[in-house]
């Protein structure tokens, strides 16, 4: 399997070079080739088997040659072991053909660890292999810093800096993150919003010399693994629910459109998903795409659902590749001219094209309050922000019926929004046992302005990547001079 930039000039990579670049030197984002496709039979043939071995049979024709299949088995059963629900991704019906995807059972409690567990695996394999070690660097709107610091924590040829936007994440998704004591975790705290972290990534990794110097990687959904992982719940729940002979649709809380690109991959593979229904809160910059054509930035608004607090989805560029017909030249142009002017016009045959698979809707915070609270009378289920917002999504989009449902994907557990869930219903959600004592844990972060000449100087002074450049060795007990930063 190879791998191509969506901007075109960027070199062709293996699957372990795409693991470890993250970002396209040309800016822009690897996508395979070609897609690997999987027939009628061959899905039937995968609707027995446990979530561990579905990943391994969907993912393995994406690394290839790059990790021997014996090797990759066993870090994808490993990556699985740890979650605290034997299906992996339970499905509940909720009515009316419409069910819920729990994807909060790993150990950060979001659906980000269905991705960054094997991610964080494939880092350790890869660069023990080549006797190497890189420098991860991430935004965070609130579930992948924790998701992928639990990954990648306790693989020694990493360090990990994790942005996160300062008093726009909830305090457990914080906690998460900044209670974590492993000596190569860095946690700055960024006096802006996730857009503003999220441009400093993208900056730091287009100055050539940084990035050369500190080896960086990613883990934010521009490292196309991430996305690759993601597939496979897709697939887990269709084929629980009768595809291939079904169609199956999908509404996912989506902010940077990468857990929903996702879907879009999925059925490029071959799975039957008869539409994929994007559920936006009040920073709803893919909303108002799906009903104009026309992507363009507004301020971001701080929210009850802040992992979609964002105003530029980084993932969109991937479907706009395939929207151009993978004319990379013209992605390059679009992209130049929306990052200059905040927007960009998709003509009408294009449009047209993403509509007929994509639809989306919005909710604000009192119609999420509502919604938390409508399904809690139904159901009894306890609903965090994002995932009432899917639901919502399903609800009003999906059309949904027996022979056709719609799948909504609940992208964290209540327990990370305590206050919005009881607010919304009086019930304050049980927290489970990995958060047990986490708000009496001390807090291990930085605060920093969005300036990338000083995160850029930050970095380079706690990179263990940057202390072997100079001969120095910062010891196994030291924190880097990391301190305790303060919350408000």
């Amino acid at each position: 399997m190879r791998y191509i930039s969506s901007r075109g000039d960027a070199p062709v990579l293996s699957f372990d070079e795409v693991l470890l670049t993250g970002l396209a030197r040309d800016g822009g984002l690897y996508v395979p080739e070609s897609w690997p496709h999987f027939d009628v039979a061959a899905l039937r043939d995968m609707a027995s088997l446990s979530y561990a071995e579905l990943a391994l049979r969907l993912t393995h024709p994406f690394v290839g040659k790059a990790i021997p299949k014996a090797a990759y088995a066993g870090l994808v059963a490993r990556s699985y072991a740890g979650f605290d629900h034997d299906p992996i991704a339970p499905l509940r019906d909720i009515g009316g053909g419409v069910h819920l995807m729990e994807l909060f059972h790993g150990p950060t409690l979001a659906f980000k660890d269905y991705a960054l567990q094997l991610v964080g695996r494939l880092f350790e394999h890869v660069l023990e292999s080549r006797g190497e070690r890189v420098t991860i660097l991430g935004a965070t709107s609130g579930d992948t810093g924790s998701a992928a610091i639990a990954g990648c924590a306790a693989c020694p040829s990493v360090d990990v800096f994790i942005l996160h936007p300062k008093g726009r994440v909830s305090e457990v998704q914080r906690r998460q993150m900044t209670t974590v004591t492993a000596p190569n975790v860095f946690n700055i705290a960024i006096e802006g919003d996730f857009d503003d972290c999220q441009d400093l990534v993208k900056t730091l990794f287009n100055d050539t010399a940084f990035r050369q110097d500190l080896r960086l990687s990613a883990v934010n959904s521009i490292n196309w693994a991430r996305i690759m992982a993601q597939t496979v719940y897709y697939f887990f729940a269709a084929l629980k629910l009768g595809a291939p002979d079904k169609e199956v649709s999908f509404a996912v809380p989506t902010g940077n459109f990468g857990n929903v690109y996702a879907g879009y991959v999925a059925r490029c593979m071959g799975l039957p998903v008869k539409r994929l229904i994007i559920g936006s809160n009040r920073n709803d910059i893919l909303t108002r795409f799906f009903e104009s054509g026309v992507m363009e930035t507004h301020e971001v608004t701080p929210s009850l659902s802040p992992s979609m607090d964002i105003q530029v989805s980084s993932n969109f560029e991937r479907l706009l590749f395939d929207l151009f017909d993978r004319d990379s030249e013209r992605v390059a142009a679009a992209m130049v001219k929306f990052r200059k002017s905040g927007r960009l016009t998709l003509k009408t045959k294009r449009f047209r094209s993403a509509c007929e698979l994509f639809a989306a809707c919005r909710l604000d915070d009192e119609g999420t309050l509502a919604a938390i609270a409508r399904e809690h009378e139904k159901t009894g289920i306890l609903l965090d922000p994002h995932s009432a917002i899917g639901v919502h999504a399903a609800h009003q989009l999906g059309e949904a019926t027996e022979e056709t449902p719609v799948v909504a994907l609940a992208t964290a557990h209540p327990a990370k929004f305590p206050e919005a869930v009881e607010q919304a219903c009086g019930t304050r959600p049980q927290a489970p046992v990995s958060l047990a004592g986490l708000a009496d844990l001390p807090e291990r972060f930085d605060v920093l302005p969005a300036d990338v000449d000083i995160v850029a100087v930050y970095m380079r002074e706690h990179a263990t990547v940057m202390d072997a450049m100079n001969g120095s060795d910062r010891g196994e007990t030291e924190e880097g001079g990391q301190g305790a930063g303060e919350v408000q």
